[in-house]
C-alpha cells in the first residue's frame, strides 16, 4: 500500500504546518472586519484539521482518517454554498459586507 505522504518528511512537519494554519485561521476570523475574509478563514482552519486527519491516517496506514476528511470536504463545500448565498443576501439588504455594520439577524 502506497502512502501519500512520504517517508522522508516526518508527521510533526505535517503537524507543525496544520497548526500554522489553524492559527492563522484563528488570526484571520478574529481580526479581519470583511465577511468574506472571516469565511475563508473558517475554510482554512477546515483545511489545516483535514491536512493532520490526512497526515494520521498515512503514518498509521488507516482509511478511516481519509474517509473522515471526504466527509469534513463535503460539509465544508455545503457550508460554501450557504455562506455564499447568505453573503450575497446580507450584501444585497445593506450594501456593505463589513462584520461591524452587520449586527441584526433579520434584513
Amino acid at each position: 500500500m502506497t502512502s501519500f505522504i512520504q517517508n522522508d518528511v516526518p508527521l510533526s512537519w505535517y503537524l507543525l504546518l496544520s497548526a500554522i494554519l489553524f492559527s492563522l485561521g484563528v488570526i484571520g476570523f478574529l481580526i479581519k472586519r470583511n465577511l468574506i475574509t472571516v469565511f475563508m478563514s473558517i475554510e482554512l482552519m477546515l483545511n489545516a484539521v483535514n491536512l493532520s486527519f490526512v497526515a494520521f491516517a498515512c503514518q498509521w496506514h488507516e482509511v478511516r482518517g481519509q474517509i473522515f476528511v471526504f466527509f469534513v470536504m463535503m460539509v465544508a463545500a455545503a457550508e460554501a454554498a450557504v455562506g455564499l448565498a447568505i453573503i450575497i443576501a446580507v450584501f444585497r439588504a445593506r450594501s456593505t459586507l463589513a462584520v461591524d455594520y452587520i449586527d441584526l439577524m433579520k434584513l
